[in-house]
């Protein structure tokens, strides 16, 4: 996926940019499929839990599919240059040195917590800051803040980590043991 190619039958093939992966699963049916090893879970910058629809959502899509069994088009909302542009515009969003040194601050408490048997990765810590800088630039910010990295922990971290066996018998789940993490490390102050 970050190497931006695919290998199908012995040949590889380079994706044109911009791609995006995107992959379901259904932890409730198992049977035939299994799980991913740490490395390849490292591999995507984000897990996005869905839940349940609200009742009124869930009201709308019965209506919407009331006489129709697919989903209807989906139209464009941009331009390929454009997206690519927006991309672009992201690297340009300011890391202060302080946030940079609370995202390493926050990967090495994952590291030596002793709630997890494995800590997140140099590519947890880069999907970390890059997705703190394109939810800056999403708010309109030139600038990435303490909450930015909050607001992101979880989703790019908690799919990354591995908790002990004795954390997980405890019943605590990865998404808990990361706002530990998050309570524990100190947050930088503005100057």
């Amino acid at each position: 996926m970050q190497e931006r190619q695919a290998t199908i039958d012995g040949v590889t093939m380079m994706l044109e940019s911009p791609f995006i992966v995107m992959a379901t699963q259904n932890p409730i049916e198992m049977e035939g499929t299994f799980p991913l090893p740490e490395a390849q879970l490292d591999r995507f910058m984000v897990r996005v839990k869905l839940g349940y629809p609200t009742p009124q959502e869930e009201s709308d899509i019965l209506l919407r599919f009331e006489r129709e069994s697919l989903p209807p088009p989906v139209d464009a909302v941009t331009e390929r240059e454009e997206l690519e542009r927006m991309q672009e515009s992201v690297t340009s969003v300011k890391v202060d040195d302080t946030v940079r040194a609370y995202i390493v601050e926050i990967l090495q408490a994952t590291r030596v917590s002793e709630a997890l048997s494995l800590g997140a990765s140099p590519r947890a810590g880069l999907a970390l800051y890059k997705t703190a800088q394109a939810r800056a630039a999403i708010d309109g910010r030139d600038f990435v803040t303490p909450d930015d990295v909050k607001a992101l922990a979880d989703p790019v971290l908690s799919h990354r980590v591995i908790p002990t066996s004795t954390a997980r018998l405890r019943g605590r789940t990865t998404d808990q043991i990361i706002r530990e993490v998050l309570e524990a490390v100190p947050v930088p102050i503005e100057r």
